[in-house]
């Protein structure tokens, strides 16, 4: 009996090592997973795509774990000391849509000396990131461009609005917007930044329609932009008299487009950023870099919306969005 009880003690005791061996493993297991993040550059309807496009990548990667940060404010102090955090909890690889390239040099630096940095939508080409994955913002700005001298035969002056002015996104949509007038008989006279603040970037197209009463073309550079210009232009009395260009797919934007109210929008795939970038940095985590090319670009192409092909468009971003 009393040997029988001590096989049966030690078959009990090797089952509970057993179970306990199990339990300490699983979250060790769940700990290996390696993190990558995406950040973006400020709260905005625009980053559901992005995120949207992370969350297919999330499926095709079980082994990884993937995040999708918005800084608390849209601030590069912020978005950098988010990237400091990303990095202190085991994030092995970030991309990130820059505020202030040029302010941020120094920090992204450093965040490259720990961890491969990715850049989207907004690059930081003067530092050590890996590669930059977006438009060619400037081309865009060229597509925005053709769009204005499409609506505008005769000519025009033209506002334009945006978040960050100091941005390489903005810079470039407004240089290849001027490229494109060139010549034309469009000037874009000024550009007012907004610095992502909603009630200012209204009120900034509220003082132009007072200050300013022969600019009879504006240009929303940020996705927010257009639909503040919609709803400026509406309570003035003014929508379908003043030529409007447009950047990114915001419904009241596609809306303007359907309606006439808009010449035209210049939309970009956010969800390829999300979806393709976080596959590139597992690839290169894993040692494939053959899908950073030589000159550190991967251009993801852009396309103008206007009012023969905006509701095709409109249905297939509700299903990309599973709306």
């Amino acid at each position: 009996m009393l040997n029988s009880s001590r096989i049966a003690l030690c078959s009990v005791s090797a089952s509970a090592l057993a179970v306990a061996f199990a339990l300490a493993a699983a979250p060790a297991t769940a700990q290996e997973k390696k993190k990558l993040a995406f950040v973006v550059n400020a709260a905005s309807d625009f980053w559901k795509l992005a995120e949207a496009g992370v969350k297919k990548a999330q499926r095709e990667l079980p082994n990884y774990e993937l995040q999708f940060k918005y800084p608390a404010q849209g601030t590069a102090a912020l978005q950098n000391a988010l990237m400091d955090d990303l990095v202190a909890a085991g994030t092995k690889a970030i991309m990130i849509s820059s505020v202030d390239p040029k302010t941020s040099i120094d920090a992204f630096n450093r965040i490259a000396r720990q961890v491969p940095l990715f850049t989207t939508d907004s690059d930081a080409p003067a530092s050590n990131r890996i590669a930059y994955l977006g438009s060619s913002n400037t081309l865009a700005g060229v597509q925005a461009g053709e769009v204005a001298v499409k609506a505008m035969p005769k000519g025009g002056k033209c506002m334009g609005f945006v978040g960050f002015l100091g941005a390489d996104n903005a810079k470039e949509r407004i240089a290849g917007f001027r490229q494109a007038v060139q010549g034309k008989g469009i000037e874009l006279v000024d550009v007012r930044g907004d610095d992502v603040d909603f009630a200012k970037a209204r009120s900034n197209v509220d003082d132009v329609l007072a200050a300013k009463p022969d600019i009879n073309c504006m240009v929303g550079f940020y996705s927010y932009n257009p639909p503040k210009i919609y709803e400026a232009l509406k309570a003035a009395n003014k929508l379908g008299k003043i030529t409007v260009i447009a950047f990114d797919e915001d419904p009241v934007t596609l809306g303007a487009v359907k309606e006439g109210s808009f010449a035209g929008t210049v939309v970009q795939q956010p969800f390829e950023w999300g979806y393709q970038g976080m596959k590139l940095m597992a690839a290169y985590l894993e040692g494939d870099k053959s899908k950073v090319p030589a000159n550190k670009l991967i251009i993801v192409p852009t396309k103008v919306i206007d009012k023969a092909n905006v509701d095709q468009f409109s249905a297939n971003l509700k299903a990309t969005l599973g709306k």
